[in-house]
C-alpha cells in the first residue's frame, strides 16, 4: 500500500492546513476524513474562499433565508454564516489542539478586508469575532499592513490568537514578529499566562513569482550579463524569500528577548506558507510544498495542491538547504532592476484590493438574495 506523503510531513516538524472551507465539506464528513487520513491539522479562510463557498452552492440558502427574515443586514448575515462554519471546524480540530497541547489544530477567520487600513476598526472587529467564535483554537486573521501592525500588538496583548495574513515582505515580517513579542510582553506585564496564546505569520508566496517572473523573462531576452542572472532568478524569488524569512525566524525566536518570554510559557510565532498553489504550469504542482519543508512551519494548501502532494509528494527537509545561495539570489535582484521591497508592497496593496473585491461581490450577492426573500414573503 502506498504511503501518504502528507502524513510523512509531520516527521519533519511541518503541519499541513487546508486553505479552504465550505459547509458541505463540514457536513459531509470530508473535512473529518482529511483530518484523519491526511493529517490535516488546521484550516484557514478568507473573503475569497467564503465568497466561492456561499455564492457557488445552495448549501447556505436556507440559513440565509432564516437570517434575512430575522431582519439581519448582509454584513450581519455573512458574519453569522462564517462564525457558524468556523465554530464547527474548530470543534472538529479540538482533538488535534488538545493532542498537541495547543500548538496546532487552529481555524482562522478574517476581519473585514475593508478595515485593512483602519487600526481601530480592525481591533474592534477582531475582538467581536473572537468573542463570537468563542473557541480556544480559533485565530483571527489580521493583515500585515502598516495599520495592522499595532492591531497585532494590541490583540496579542489581550490574549487573542492572531493569524497575520497578506504578508509578502521581509522587512514587514520583522515588524510582525516584533508586534507579536510586544503583545506578549504586555500580557506578561499584566501577570497573565502566555502559554495559551498562539500566532502564525502567513507568507504569501506564489504571487511573488507570478509578478516577478514576467519581468525576468523580458530581462532574459536581452543580450547582456543580466540575462543569465534573470534566468537563475526565474521561479526562485518566492522560495528564496521564504528561506531567508525562516533564518530570520530562527534568529528572532532564539533571542534573549524571546527567551525571557518563553520562560513564562510563550510560544514561537510559526511561519505559515500561504498562496501555495502553483500558478505557472511550467513549475511542479507541488513546488511550494516540496521546497519549503522544515521544523516549526505550516503549509496551508488548497484542495488541488493537497491531492497532488498526496499523490506524488517527496517529503524531505529542504527549507534550511542552500541558504547562502538564497541570500545571494535576493541580493542579485537589484542588478536586474527589481526592488523587492517595492514589489512586496505592490503585492500587499493588490492582496487587500482582491479581498475587498471578493467581499463586495459576496455582499452584493447576499443583498440580491435578501431582495428575493422580501419579495417572496412580502416584507
Amino acid at each position: 500500500m502506498k504511503s501518504n506523503s502528507l502524513l510523512d510531513l509531520e516527521s519533519f516538524g511541518q503541519s499541513i492546513w487546508m486553505d479552504f472551507i465550505s459547509r458541505d465539506t463540514i457536513s459531509s464528513g470530508q473535512l473529518q476524513w482529511w483530518i484523519e487520513e491526511d493529517g490535516i491539522s488546521g484550516v484557514t479562510s478568507n473573503p475569497s474562499i467564503f465568497e466561492k463557498a456561499i455564492t457557488e452552492s445552495d448549501d447556505y440558502d436556507e440559513s440565509i433565508r432564516g437570517l434575512i427574515l430575522k431582519g439581519m443586514t448582509s454584513e450581519e448575515t455573512f458574519r453569522s454564516l462564517a462564525v457558524n462554519d468556523i465554530q464547527n471546524v474548530a470543534d472538529l480540530l479540538l482533538p488535534t489542539y488538545h493532542r498537541t497541547d495547543g500548538r496546532d489544530g487552529f481555524v482562522s477567520l478574517e476581519v473585514s478586508p475593508t478595515l485593512a487600513h483602519d487600526t481601530t476598526g480592525t481591533i474592534e472587529e477582531a475582538r467581536d469575532l473572537w468573542a463570537l467564535v468563542n473557541r480556544p483554537n480559533a485565530m483571527i486573521k489580521v493583515p500585515a499592513t502598516s495599520e495592522g501592525i499595532p492591531a497585532i500588538r494590541e490583540l496579542t496583548g489581550e490574549g487573542i490568537n492572531v493569524n497575520i495574513t497578506l504578508l509578502f515582505g521581509l522587512l514587514r515580517y520583522r515588524e510582525v514578529a516584533d508586534a507579536y513579542l510586544g503583545g506578549l510582553e504586555v500580557l506578561a506585564a499584566k501577570g497573565m499566562p502566555l502559554k495559551q496564546v498562539a500566532s502564525v505569520a502567513s507568507f504569501f508566496l506564489s504571487r511573488i513569482d507570478t509578478l516577478i517572473d514576467p519581468i525576468l523573462e523580458k530581462k532574459m531576452k536581452m543580450d547582456n550579463p543580466r540575462a543569465d542572472i534573470a534566468e537563475r532568478l526565474q521561479g526562485q524569488v518566492a522560495i528564496t524569500s521564504a528561506k531567508v524569512a525562516y533564518e530570520m525566524y530562527k534568529e528572532i525566536f532564539s533571542s534573549e528577548r524571546f527567551a525571557s518570554l518563553a520562560k513564562k510559557g510563550a510560544r514561537t510565532q510559526k511561519l505559515l506558507w500561504a498562496s501555495t498553489s502553483t500558478k505557472n504550469p511550467i513549475y511542479s504542482d507541488t513546488k511550494y510544498i516540496e521546497e519549503l519543508i522544515g521544523p516549526d512551519t505550516i503549509n496551508t494548501v488548497p484542495v488541488e495542491t493537497l491531492n497532488a502532494y498526496r499523490d506524488h509528494g517527496h517529503p524531505e527537509q529542504t527549507l534550511d538547504q542552500e541558504v547562502r545561495e538564497a541570500y545571494q539570489l535576493l541580493v542579485s535582484l537589484s542588478s536586474v532592476g527589481i526592488d523587492l521591497d517595492a514589489v512586496t508592497q505592490q503585492l500587499e496593496d493588490q492582496g487587500v484590493e482582491k479581498f475587498i473585491t471578493a467581499f463586495n461581490r459576496l455582499m452584493a450577492s447576499l443583498k440580491e438574495k435578501a431582495a428575493s426573500v422580501h419579495e417572496l414573503y412580502g416584507r
